[in-house]
């Protein structure tokens, strides 16, 4: 199960005579500070989830996010597990920076958050190589995970008023969409993305947008939800990619 066990003697007069105990500061995760609610909504997601694999069992063990003595309620949704989450949810928690290999590339990583979108998890943290916040996929993950020594070695930025979109939530490296959305979706577009993103508004009242985009099949099934009312001008490749992909749904 993964749990510590140290064996000693029990008294000294009778060396005989051993037990175990638990080492706390070998088990345990820090006390995260959790309200009672919290706590409560931790526990309802234990029994409501089915988290395959030990590790993620196991992290919610050791936050006290363990199940009634009656047995859990019946699972209405399974996640699958990662090899990785237990040591990457422990370092969050710990404050400690990792290491990894992904895409071919070391990479070293103040870890902040891990998430759960379209059946995978995703570890959201500051990829110190490229100075920016970056998303990377667990199962992408190529070499296991080398944990730093120093604890609490970084401060986690404040959390976002609101997730990622599904575009940003990849582990790809970015690139900077130009969306050309007509006039009559040109308002929802905008408001959805926000002013920032706005490049040029056209005399006949389309806009091009700015996306920036870590996640190629998400920034598509956006683009496809405009139907005929919204081109991808630049970069090249991601048009091209947009061309093939709808030609691939309507062959000929």
């Amino acid at each position: 199960m993964g749990v510590p066990v140290v064996v000693e003697p029990v008294d000294d007069a009778d060396p005989g005579t051993v037990g175990y105990r638990i080492p706390k500061d070998a088990y345990y995760l820090a006390d995260p500070g959790l309200a009672a609610d919290e706590l409560a909504a931790l526990h309802l997601a234990a029994s409501a989830v089915r988290l395959e694999g030990a590790d993620g069992v196991e992290a919610l063990w050791k936050l006290g996010g363990e199940v009634a003595e009656e047995g859990p309620a019946p699972a209405v949704a399974a996640l699958p597990g990662q090899a990785h989450q237990g040591t990457l949810f422990a370092s969050i928690s710990e404050r400690r920076r990792v290491g990894f290999t992904y895409r071919g590339k070391v990479r070293r990583v103040e870890p902040h958050r891990l998430s759960f979108h379209n059946g995978h998890w995703y570890l959201a943290g500051s990829d110190l190589g490229a100075g920016e916040e970056r998303s990377f996929r667990l199962d992408r993950i190529e070499s296991e995970v080398a944990v730093e020594d120093e604890t609490a070695s970084f401060e986690r930025p404040p959390a976002s008023a609101s997730p990622a979109p599904p575009w940003e939530t990849g582990g790809a490296e970015p690139v900077e969409a130009q969306l050309l959305v007509d006039a009559d979706q040109a308002g929802w577009a905008t408001g959805h993305l926000g002013a920032a993103s706005v490049l040029a508004r056209r005399p006949d009242g389309s806009t091009v947008l700015r996306v920036r985009v870590t996640n190629r099949d998400a920034f598509r099934s956006f683009v496809l939800g405009f139907l005929d009312h919204a081109e991808v001008l630049e970069p090249p490749d991601l048009r091209a990619e947009m061309v093939a992909w709808l030609e691939a749904l309507c062959p000929a």
